[in-house]
């Protein structure tokens, strides 16, 4: 820390019945009134120092032997008015980066300038300033921070404007080439006399991101003021650094802002104090919204989870909906770095017939996410090819290497989609347990994402079972609605046993599971060549290749004990037997391709009885029960 001594005199002020005075031979004849406090000093040094004083020395006529002089509208306290008097009686000061803002504005309020004496304070206050404190990093951040106690005053001298474009240089400059003087991330006592005297050594930064940490101690004002410009710096700071600058700063001045601990501290704090709650929220905001002013517009600058905390607090804290959008939007652009706890955004406020998750801003994300590329491009456009061979004169190898490269980047657009398929499968799991989560919402999400995004659907049936377990007062109509976005061919066989006994699937979902997995069954066990025309024609029906191998089991998460699933009750053919009893029972419709009940039910009966995987104990017991019931 960098200061600065001036004068030479000892300290003779003293306190004597609450009046501050200075020792002399010579008696006072002038009183100061200074923010409640009182001054018992004389005329001749001050006035011969500050213009201020002089004139009004001029305008009050002495009615006794002190004459009194009331600062009323002083801009600083009362040290910093002590500070300028024992200059005017040559009595020893300290400056330092501490008490040079408070001293530069209450010499500029006395009018301490060089018209009234050569070398005044307002002018070696400025050397020492321009020549010391902005040279270094530590003194010009602490300068910086003690501006706010002067925000009007520091602003029109222009030492904040100095501060924050001296700070915002350095962080630009190569770290080698920056007089850290001390930082706050290397805490110590270093201190550096103006005249180069230095008591120890001072570190060097250790990263590129050395000053983020420094930049985080100031106030939100200050800081976007500093981060403004940093980045208009022409891009010399990678985005990156921005957004750990950023994450610094929210994990210091918004602590457990996005967890639900400060929802209860909130409204703890309005009960006893509602105006101090209010403020305090009200400040928070503002520190949330302005981060996400500052939020680099490039991909990857900030990680998904920073950004969805982020989003979670705003919900918290009520921020602007443009605020909000800004983050969704933001969000949408890297999703597939996303995990499911980062996407379950509390609602606020909870009420008692509400979700408990904010479904909506999902949902906006998956919008603003679709929003990005298009699939991958699966040869290369030949018409675009040949002008651009004409008119470059490029060789084949060049194209078709610029052509690998491109759809390179697409196919990296078309793994994220499955990336977020995955984890838009797991979301639905953990928001269909929620009793009061509608159906139009669940389906929206399901359907939010492209059909090819997902390459298999045991989640999302995963997710379809947890949520008719929750919502058992679903009627027929609605979980029909909610099995159509399940495709069955894309089912495993562990998640097709699931499946064909599961009591709360409509009819048509088991009869196809069934369908579709016999049929594979049959083709890949090579001892028939063709399936009847009845059966290939409803395979048509579907879009489906039986001859293609059922896609592997998801593993894409670990499903809690009670929405796992169990495929025991397979082993009892009586099972699955009452199962489909109960759903051939059921007073199911016709589906979507018109083909009805008895039509599948016939086309089962006409598949091969070999090779038997899922469907040989069903058929031996309903032949076994025939049987007996013709002897009897």
């Amino acid at each position: 820390m960098k200061f600065m001594k001036l004068g030479s005199r000892p300290d003779t002020f003293y306190t004597s019945e609450a009046i501050r005075s200075v020792s002399s031979e010579v008696s006072s004849d002038l009183i100061i009134q200074v923010k409640g406090s009182r001054y018992l000093l004389h005329k001749f040094p001050l006035l011969s120092k500050c213009l201020r004083l002089q004139r009004l020395c001029s305008e009050y006529a002495e009615t006794s032997q002190h004459q009194i002089i009331q600062l009323h509208d002083f801009p600083s306290g009362v040290e910093a008015f002590e500070l300028c008097a024992k200059f005017c009686y040559g009595i020893t000061i300290t400056l330092s980066a501490h008490n040079i803002v408070a001293a530069r504005c209450a010499a500029e309020y006395l009018q301490m300038t060089e018209e009234v004496e050569k070398g005044n304070l307002i002018y070696k206050l400025e050397v020492f300033f321009n020549s010391c404190i902005l040279h270094g990093w530590r003194d010009s951040i602490a300068t910086l921070q003690s501006t706010k106690a002067f925000p009007q005053w520091s602003e029109n001298l222009g030492v904040t404007g100095r501060c924050i474009e001296t700070i915002a240089s350095k962080v630009l400059t190569h770290p080698s080439k920056v007089s850290l003087s001390h930082s706050y991330s290397r805490r110590g006592r270093d201190d550096v006399s103006c005249n180069g005297a230095e008591s120890l050594r001072h570190g060097k930064p250790g990263n590129k991101g050395w000053w983020a940490e420094d930049i985080a101690e100031l106030g939100i004002d200050l800081f976007w003021r500093t981060m403004i410009g940093i980045k208009s710096g022409g891009g010399r700071i990678p985005s990156n650094l921005i957004g750990d600058a950023l994450k610094i700063y929210a994990a210091k001045w918004l602590p457990n802002i996005s967890k639900n601990e400060y929802s209860k501290q909130a409204a703890s704090t309005s009960d006893s104090d509602s105006d101090s709650g209010n403020d305090l929220t009200s400040k928070h905001r503002l520190i949330l919204e302005t981060i996400v002013s500052l939020v680099p517009a490039e991909k990857g600058a900030t990680s998904s989870s920073f950004l969805l905390k982020l989003l979670k607090a705003a919900n918290i804290l009520n921020a602007s909906s443009s605020s909000k959008m800004e983050l969704a939007r933001k969000v949408g652009l890297q999703l597939e770095e996303a995990t499911v706890g980062d996407l379950l955004i509390p609602s606020v406020p909870y009420e008692a017939r509400g979700t408990r998750y904010d479904v909506d801003i999902v949902m906006t994300i998956l919008e603003q996410f679709k929003l990005q590329g298009q699939s991958p491009p699966t040869s290369p456009p030949r018409s675009k090819l040949g002008n651009f061979q004409r008119r470059r004169s490029r060789s084949a190898e060049n194209i078709d290497f610029e052509f690998q490269e491109s759809r390179r980047s697409s196919s990296a657009s078309h793994s994220s989609k499955l990336k977020v398929a995955k984890l838009v499968d797991v979301y639905l799991q953990e928001i269909g347990r929620d009793v009061n989560l509608p159906l139009a919402k669940f389906i929206a999400i399901a359907e939010a994402l492209p059909e090819f995004a997902r390459v298999d659907h045991d989640d999302l049936y995963r997710a379809i079972d947890i949520y008719l377990k929750a919502h058992p007062d679903l009627n027929k109509s609605e979980r029909k609605r909610l099995c159509r976005i399940l495709d069955c061919k894309k089912l495993s066989m562990e998640a097709c046993m699931h499946a064909a006994q599961n009591e709360l699937l409509p009819l048509r979902v088991v009869v196809q599971v069934l369908f579709f997995e016999q049929a594979r069954a049959a083709m890949a066990g090579g001892k028939v060549t063709e399936l009847p025309s009845n059966i290939r024609a409803l395979l048509a029906s579907h879009d489906i290749d039986p001859t293609r191998p059922p896609p592997p089991l998801s593993a894409s998460s670990i499903i809690p004990a009670e929405d796992q699933w169990s495929v025991s009750g397979l082993k009892s053919p009586k099972s699955k037997m009452s199962t489909l009893r109960m759903k051939l029972e059921e007073d199911d419709d016709l589906d979507d391709n018109g083909i009805g009940r008895s039509s599948r039910l016939k086309a089962l009966c006409l598949l091969p009885t070999r090779p038997k995987r899922m469907l040989s104990k069903l058929w031996s017991i309903n032949r076994s029960s025939t049987t007996a019931s013709e002897k009897n």
